[in-house]
């Protein structure tokens, strides 16, 4: 039995050249860069690594999580040791979710084109493998864990220990059966088909069995009329049941002889219920099919805090990376701390901290590079300036070489707006947000320079680190107030920043392309006190939060009650895995992960809106959810020991206005995380359910301390598919676990009483 990664590789002169190996220098900073040698194992997915020195210890990594591979000088690193290593040895990988990169560097440039084209490939074939083909991949990994002395087959006990890993607890009797009926040679081993033959038994969904049946007449096929009574009765498809019923059976059913009478089997049926198509999350809300031609002000836009830094507030590193990464997720507004730096050159980094710098001029080339890689709407830079004067002319003169026309210089059609414009009319567009000396409407009529107070961040919020770490000197510089050149204040047009007073303040007297920050604090205070007048002043303006000084370890604040106000701008640590960036993820994944996602519409009209009184709205019904929680496959081990195994449960949260929150879990599963079966169902009544977010949670229980996370997964609720659906699990770090999922069947239904 051979992987649909390893016959793949067997043809390919780049991959027999990588599994025979190479010593590459792993380089992780300019003094530290080691000798390694690396080899392509014969699965053709797992690429293998050690010290010469090392003895039997190593080191492995999939190439499935491998996102992309960088030719040359393409990192910080790698650039930083250009002067000793030239661009053709070097390449980066760079890997999925938050793990870092690893910089490589070859003897040859013929040798560093072996590798880069060579993973690639894999990479390229990994991408483009079909579920049928996943599932083999997937089967072959679990065979070679479990084949302890690499003989090709499989003895009971190496079974045993297989089941173990699989996180499997099963009745010794049971698993000798099984393995008893697979052995069709008896030859007290399983070789090859006969594993996949144990490997289907162990799998059969009973769950899914259940299901088919109660459409299936005769127990063995479903009719065309059959599957679309399914469609129409579960899935909540409506009129397009019968046209979608045989689309399904055209392109899930495995049985020529099926498709030929326009009937399905349990294989399809099983097939379509595990695919995308029947993911919790709709695929037509999946893609972009928002209205995106409305002012800018009437969307929750995706943002970044300290976007620099990749670990904490105090000592962290400050990356460019970090910028790829935040963009690469969807991001649409990204923060710089602007600092004087040596040699006439503006610096980035969190000011008065021990972070470390990076220059300006490198985080603007990272920005014109990536910016609209994954999307095509504007990204708007929120510029923290603590810069001289002669340094922020350096800075307008970067911004203007190095984005070009992709800045934004001057309003559209150069009129002063009344309502902002739109995403679509900003699309491959980089909006610049700073203090602006004056207004669109007298800009000709200024002088060069204007003094203000501090930046947006400490002016308001005075227990930042910035704030509390000033030295007396730094103390006495604030007091004599900033000053902002001309040069850098003509850049900015649609986010000019500006203190807030109050609401009554902003609506007498503010511009549609005013903004102001808040601290987490002042927001939430707002929210609670006066939640309507802050909805109602957001579906004009724009408004940015971001987190308290307080947070040095990078930790994030909860999103939703920000959202719940209409509040674009809420700014996290991307760096920092957890709810908060779940809730940001689960919110940003719908409309094609632009980064914009259009408010509901009675946030962007004048109507009274109050979260904390929802009922008072027009149009207000509000709903009950009923998720039956069925049951797990395929669970991700916690303990990697070899004998342990999971008890997991699930949580159902609901995220949204104060009267929608809420929890509720399912009982625990003793010892199986392979095909857990819990069929409990689990009942919410959603007053807004254009605000919910439902987060599906997976954890290990354990009576005598904290609940392990096991994986996750977050959906908005106005996306979520109605019926029979499979919840494909993500990791902490927001990666698909594969083939781990849980299976629900979710109804929704208007309350007809008052609750």
């Amino acid at each position: 039995m051979e992987s649909p990664q390893s016959l793949f590789a067997h043809g390919d002169e780049d991959l027999q050249v990588m599994k025979a190996g190479a010593m590459l220098r792993k380089v992780k900073s300019r003094s530290w860069k080691k000798q390694r040698h690396f080899r392509l194992q014969e699965d053709g997915q797992t690429i293998w690594y050690k010290s010469r020195w090392a003895g039997t210890g190593h080191s492995t990594f999939s190439v499935a999580d491998v996102d992309v591979v960088r030719e040359g000088h393409q990192s910080e690193i790698l650039l930083s040791i250009a002067d000793e290593f030239p661009a053709d040895l070097c390449f980066t990988l760079v890997f999925r979710g938050r793990r870092s990169n690893l910089d490589l560097v070859a003897e040859s440039p013929s040798e560093a084109q072996v590798w880069i084209r060579g993973i690639r490939k894999l990479i390229q074939n990994t991408e483009s493998m079909n579920d049928k083909e996943r599932l083999d991949q997937w089967i072959w990994d679990w065979f070679q864990k479990a084949d302890k002395n690499k003989d090709g087959r499989m003895n009971f006990k190496e079974v045993r220990t297989l089941l173990k890993m699989m996180n499997v607890g099963m009745n010794e009797e049971y698993a000798l059966r099984l393995f008893t009926m697979a052995d069709k040679s008896e030859s007290g081993c399983l070789e090859n088909e006969e594993f996949v033959q144990f490997y289907k038994m162990l799998t059969e969904r009973e769950d899914v069995w259940r299901v088919f049946q109660d459409y299936s007449r005769d127990g063995q096929i479903l009719t065309l009329a059959e599957l679309e009574d399914f469609l129409k009765q579960e899935q909540q498809e409506g009129e397009r049941s019968l046209v979608h019923a045989q689309e399904l059976i055209d392109r899930y059913e495995p049985s020529e002889n099926a498709k030929k009478h326009g009937a399905m089997s349990i294989d399809g049926f099983q097939m379509y219920l595990v695919s995308q198509e029947s993911a919790i999350l709709d695929p037509q809300l999946l893609a972009l099919h928002q209205d995106m031609s409305q002012p800018l002000s009437h969307y929750f836009i995706c943002s970044s805090h300290n976007t620099y830094l990749m670990d904490d507030q105090l000592r962290g590193q400050s990356s460019q990376e970090a910028y790829i990464q935040a963009l690469k997720r969807g991001c649409r507004c990204v923060e710089v701390d602007c600092w004087d730096g040596p040699n006439g050159e503006p610096v980035v980094y969190h000011g008065h901290t021990f972070t470390s710098k990076i220059l300006f001029r490198d985080v603007i080339t990272t920005l014109a590079e990536y910016a609209f890689k994954v999307s095509e709407f504007p990204v708007i830079l929120s510029l923290e300036n603590h810069c001289s004067m002669e340094q922020q002319r350096v800075m307008a003169q970067l911004l203007d070489t190095i984005l070009g026309d992709t800045l934004l210089r001057a309003p559209l059609d150069t009129l002063v707006p009344q309502e902002l414009p739109s995403p679509q009319d900003l699309k491959g567009k980089v909006l610049l947000k700073a203090k602006k000396i004056g207004g669109l409407e007298e800009s000709e009529m200024l002088t060069d320079e204007v003094t203000d107070e501090v930046s947006d961040e400490e002016e308001a919020d005075p227990k930042s680190p910035s704030a509390e770490n000033l030295s007396a000197e730094d103390l006495h510089l604030n007091d004599k107030k900033s000053k902002f050149s001309r040069e850098l204040s003509d850049l900015v047009v649609y986010c000019k920043s500006v203190h807030f007073h109050s609401f009554e303040y902003s609506r007498l007297h503010s511009k549609c392309y005013e903004m102001s920050s808040f601290s987490e604090s002042k927001a939430r205070k707002l929210a609670k006190e006066t939640g309507a007048e802050f909805v109602r002043h957001n579906s004009r303006q724009l408004s940015r939060v971001y987190p308290s000084g307080m947070r040095t370890d990078s930790s994030n604040y909860n999103p939703q009650e920000l959202w719940n106000v209409g509040c674009q701008i809420v700014a996290l640590n991307f760096q920092t895995a957890g709810l908060e960036m779940d809730l940001n993820d689960g919110l940003f994944s719908q409309n094609g992960c632009c980064g914009y996602v259009l408010k509901p519409d009675f946030m962007r009209n004048d109507d009274s809106f109050d979260p904390e009184r929802p009922q008072d709205r027009n149009g207000y019904t509000s709903l009950r959810l009923s998720i039956q929680v069925i049951s797990g496959q395929q669970l991700p081990k916690v303990n990697q020991k070899e004998g342990s195994i999971v008890d997991p449960l699930v949580r159902v949260e609901i995220y949204g206005v104060f009267q929608d929150l809420a929890k509720q879990e399912t009982s625990y599963i003793d010892n199986n995380g392979f095909n857990p079966l819990w069929n409990e169902t689990l009942n919410f009544i959603v007053h807004v359910p254009e605000l919910a977010l439902v987060r599906f949670v997976v954890e290990d229980y354990d009576k005598a301390s904290r609940n392990d996370f096991m994986g996750q997964f977050t959906v908005p609720f106005t996306c979520i598919q109605p019926g029979y659906r499979h919840i494909h699990l993500l990791s902490k770090d927001g990666t698909a676990i594969p083939l781990s999922s849980l299976f629900v069947n979710i109804k929704i239904s208007e309350l007809t009483t008052e609750v």
